[in-house]
């Protein structure tokens, strides 16, 4: 089985302040290398199938700096439609199959993200979360997210982390009316159903949200 990817790179990244001023926040770079590098070196697995990046502050010097790949663009420069309305703007690109999606605002020190959720994948998930201890953490700001039960059904609770790496079914985002939603409101209906589970990255990880956040990235790559 193959699962398309939509990388999530049209945020406004504000809390970079000076460092995106130029640039988005995709190119901020940490050990020499823009952040959405670090992320799409995950993605070269014979299981990822289309490989999509939706784009809106400074799009253009995206589009450059990842001409000649094969990444297709799903275009939001009309207006930023949040994770949930952007996977679905992104659907003619992704197909309507369990597609991956993935920040590109972190790095990570260990096995490969992408390639733990498509091991852990069942079908009678509607979404798979990829969650970290709050102990392997580093530049994160907020509390835990989930908790899951022995089965890896999660529920609300200031435990885990969510990664920003998941698999999940599109079928819920068409009763959204709205343009602009979190996938928060997805992830909701399926809590209620007992059909988001998630499972546990065994390694470390930084969420590079802030310029406090480089010096951690890169002592967690050791350069």
């Amino acid at each position: 089985m193959t699962f398309p990817i939509l990388l999530f790179a049209a945020g406004l990244g504000t809390r970079m302040g000076d460092l995106v001023k130029d640039r988005p926040k995709p190119l901020v770079e940490v050990a020499g290398k823009p952040l959405i590098d670090h992320a799409l070196a995950f993605t070269d697995l014979p299981e990822i199938g289309a490989k999509v990046v939706n784009l809106h502050y400074h799009a253009d010097m995206l589009r450059q700096h990842l001409a000649g790949q094969a990444i297709s663009f799903s275009d939001e420069t009309d207006k930023l439609r949040e994770t949930g309305g952007g996977l679905r703007h992104a659907l003619p690109l992704l197909g309507t199959g369990p597609i991956i999606t993935m920040n590109t605002d972190a790095v990570w020190n260990g096995p490969n993200p992408v390639a733990q959720v498509i091991r852990d994948w069942r079908d009678r998930m509607e979404a798979l979360l990829l969650m970290i201890p709050r102990d392997q953490v580093q530049g994160h700001k907020g509390a835990g997210d989930f908790t899951s039960d022995a089965d890896g059904r999660l529920r609300r609770a200031p435990d885990a982390i969510y990664t920003g790496v998941q698999i999940i079914r599109t079928d819920l985002l068409g009763d959204v009316a709205e343009d602009a939603f979190s996938l928060n409101l997805i992830w909701d209906k399926m809590l209620a159903r007992g059909t988001i589970y998630g499972t546990v990255y065994d390694g470390q990880w930084c969420d590079v949200g802030q310029p406090s956040s480089i010096p951690l990235a890169e002592a967690l790559l050791h350069v």
